[in-house]
């Protein structure tokens, strides 16, 4: 069977790269396609391979700035062409990738980590009064067409499988149709040896994100200006000089850390602070692997993967919501061993066992 996989650009290592990366060590031999490339950027399991890229990748300084290139991705996207004698593509998609027109006689499953926020249910989180006028007037002007192109890039997919149930009620409501779930996971080798260990917690929160508009980074800073507690945050993106102007001294920037500094300062946190709105969020669940509980906004799917034991919810994206839910969590104490549990039961070997059923199946009923 030849594959093809398929994702929507390869400029970090995050949730997205690493499910991809499952799908790659899945098909080693796969050739990968996708809009932007910037080699080192990943791994070197999903960088091994031959990569595909469209017109956009040969723009200077495309890598920092591709965002705003998004009235072109669908173009780009229908510039990347599939070998004609591939049997399965796998997508894995977030934007657009999903819409490369796949091979007349291959099977096209797509792992759709949510339908496009910035054109549906989160549009005035990324186009609000605070977004630079130029994106405001562009995103009123390209919106129908980019909606329009989205919806009908649908016929391109032969099985849809969404990340979270949360992501499965939005397909529904957006894209008019079904499709199964199947959750990410946690990579737990990597905090497993650390997990033996009894670690001092220190007097600091965390957070660890990208600095995108829906992530809320914004209102954590705000919340601990007032507070005056130490919080981490491990991260970078588009909102990164405003949020750092805004930033009392309590608060630190790390910038992009390494994969053990990372699990490091989780570990010795008091609690992961987590203010977004996540289709699935796969950063709360290396907290608690970590050992370190969550404070999260209510709702998303982090309902799907945190309960009381192991987390203290806010209701509001407000200050007060979240000084209050931190002011709670000092007043609760958590069992480690619950933090474990609920990690493991959203484990690597399980997605991949999950996947590997749905492809078998998938290709028998196409097989007749």
């Amino acid at each position: 069977m030849k594959v093809a996989i398929l994702h929507d650009w390869l400029t970090g290592f995050r949730g997205g790269e690493r499910v991809l990366e499952v799908f790659c060590e899945m098909f080693p031999n796969a050739d990968l396609y996708t809009l932007i490339y910037k080699p080192g950027s990943t791994s070197n399991i999903i960088e091994n391979r031959k990569i595909h890229t469209s017109f956009l990748n040969k723009i200077p300084g495309i890598h920092k700035h591709y965002r705003k290139f998004l009235p072109l991705f669908p173009l780009a996207a229908g510039t990347l062409k599939i070998d004609s004698d591939v049997d399965l593509v796998i997508s894995s998609s977030h934007c657009v990738i999903k819409g490369v027109l796949k091979p007349q006689s291959a099977k096209h499953i797509s792992y759709i980590h949510s339908p496009m926020r910035y054109l549906y249910d989160q549009y005035d989180v990324y186009f609000g009064p605070h977004a630079p006028v130029y994106q405001r007037i562009g995103a009123r002007i390209f919106k129908k067409y980019l909606i329009n192109w989205d919806l009908n890039s649908n016929s391109n997919v032969d099985v849809p499988i969404a990340n979270a149930e949360f992501v499965r009620r939005r397909i529904q409501k957006f894209y008019k149709i079904d499709s199964g779930v199947i959750h990410p996971f946690v990579d737990l080798e990597d905090f497993r040896p650390l997990q033996k260990d009894e670690i001092q917690k220190e007097d600091y929160y965390v957070m660890v994100t990208a600095f995108a508009p829906n992530k809320r980074v914004d209102l954590a800073i705000r919340a601990f200006n007032k507070l005056g507690k130490k919080l981490k945050i491990i991260g970078s993106g588009q909102q990164e000089e405003e949020l750092k102007a805004m930033a009392g001294e309590n608060i630190e920037f790390l910038g992009n850390v390494s994969r053990e500094e990372v699990i490091e300062t989780f570990t010795k946190a008091q609690a992961l602070i987590f203010p977004g709105t996540e289709d699935f969020g796969i950063t709360p669940l290396e907290s608690l692997a970590s050992g370190t509980p969550v404070i999260a906004f209510k709702f998303g799917g982090v309902l799907e993967t945190l309960n009381d034991d192991v987390a203290v919810f806010f209701k509001e994206q407000s200050e007060d919501s979240l000084i209050n839910a931190v002011k709670n969590f000092e007043e609760k104490s958590f069992d480690k061993s619950k933090l474990y549990a609920r990690a493991e039961e959203f484990s690597k070997e399980k997605f991949k066992k999950n996947i590997k059923e749905l492809i078998s199946n998938t290709m028998v009923e196409y097989n007749g």
